[in-house]
C-alpha cells in the first residue's frame, strides 16, 4: 500500500507543479530527497479528502529525449521550435470505500494512471518578460491496477491552455504557472468512478450508469521558488463538474473539489555539464 501511495502520489505532484518558463542552463542530472503533503478529495466530486505526507527521492535527468524532472517523466517523440510531441503520464491514489460514506459497501478504487501522448504548441514566448503561453493536447490511456495486476479502463482527452512567468515579482525568483481547460472522457473512465452497479444501490444511492462525453473543467495554479540548493513548490486545483455527463450520479457530492499541495526539495548533487533546460 505504501508503494502505491507513493508511485500515485509522484505522479500527481508532477503533472501539477508549474514549469519554468524560458530557456535557461541547467546540470545534465541532479539528485536530493524531499518531503510532500498533498491534500486532495477521494475522487473528483467526493466530499471527503485525505491529507497525504511523503518523503521522496529527487531524481532529475534533462536529456534529448528522455526527460526526468520536477515537473515528470516524458520521453520526447517530436520536436520543431513551436511544436513538441512527447509520452508522459499521471496518477491518481487508491481509495478504500469504507473511509468514504458515499462508496461505503462498494468496491474500494485500486490506484490509478493514465499514459499516452500529448502534444504542446507554443503560442506564445517572451524571453524579456520571461513568459510564455503553450497549448497541451494529452490523449491517455486510464487504467488501473492492483500492483499484481492492470486493467485499462478508458481513455480521457484534457487540452489545456498553460501560462508560465518566470520571476513573477522582480529580482525574487518566484515562478507562477497557470493551467485551465476542460477535460473529456469514454464511459469506461466515468464508469470507473461514478457508475453506481445494481448489487450497491441502496435508497441513499440509486442504480446508475454513467456515460462518456464532457468531464469538466480544471484550473491549477502553481508557484515555485528556487534557493540555494532548495526547491519550493506550492500548488492549488479546482475541478468544476457543473455540466458534467455524469453529475447526476449519486456518487457526485461536490461540484467543485479542491485539491492543493506544498513540497520541499534538497539538492545535494549535481553534474558538472549543463544543458538547454527548455522543454
Amino acid at each position: 500500500m505504501r508503494i502505491r501511495y507513493t508511485i500515485t502520489v509522484l505522479l500527481i505532484f508532477g503533472f501539477l507543479l508549474p514549469e519554468r518558463a524560458v530557456c535557461e542552463e541547467k546540470p545534465l542530472w541532479e539528485m536530493g530527497v524531499g518531503v510532500g503533503f498533498l491534500q486532495m478529495p477521494d475522487y473528483r466530486g467526493s466530499n471527503e479528502s485525505r491529507l497525504y505526507p511523503l518523503p521522496y527521492p529527487y531524481l532529475v535527468y534533462r536529456g534529448d529525449i528522455l526527460k526526468v524532472d520536477e515537473q515528470r517523466i516524458s520521453g520526447k517523440i517530436f520536436k520543431t521550435d513551436r511544436i513538441l510531441l512527447d509520452f508522459s503520464g499521471f496518477g491518481a491514489v487508491p481509495v478504500d470505500s469504507d473511509d468514504n460514506s458515499a462508496r461505503e459497501g462498494m468496491p474500494d478504487l485500486d490506484p490509478t494512471f493514465e499514459l499516452g501522448p500529448a502534444l504542446t504548441i507554443k503560442l506564445l514566448k517572451s524571453k524579456e518578460y520571461k513568459l510564455k503561453l503553450d497549448l497541451s493536447l494529452p490523449v491517455r490511456a486510464f487504467f488501473s491496477t492492483d500492483l499484481s495486476s492492470v486493467r485499462h479502463e478508458g481513455w480521457v482527452f484534457s487540452p489545456r491552455i498553460n501560462f508560465m512567468k518566470d520571476d513573477l515579482i522582480p529580482r525574487t525568483g518566484l515562478n507562477l504557472g497557470i493551467s485551465v481547460g476542460p477535460m473529456f472522457a469514454d464511459s469506461g473512465y466515468h464508469d470507473y468512478y461514478y457508475t453506481v452497479e445494481h448489487q450497491y444501490a441502496k435508497s441513499s444511492r440509486p442504480e446508475y450508469s454513467a456515460d462518456g462525453g464532457y468531464s469538466g473543467s480544471t484550473l491549477t495554479v502553481g508557484l515555485s521558488k528556487s534557493y540555494k540548493q532548495f526547491i519550493f513548490n506550492a500548488f492549488a486545483s479546482a475541478d468544476f463538474l457543473q455540466g458534467a455527463s455524469f453529475e447526476d450520479s449519486p456518487l457526485v457530492k461536490r461540484e467543485t473539489s479542491i485539491m492543493s499541495g506544498f513540497s520541499v526539495s534538497w539538492i545535494f548533487l549535481k553534474s558538472e555539464k549543463m544543458v538547454n533546460a527548455e522543454q
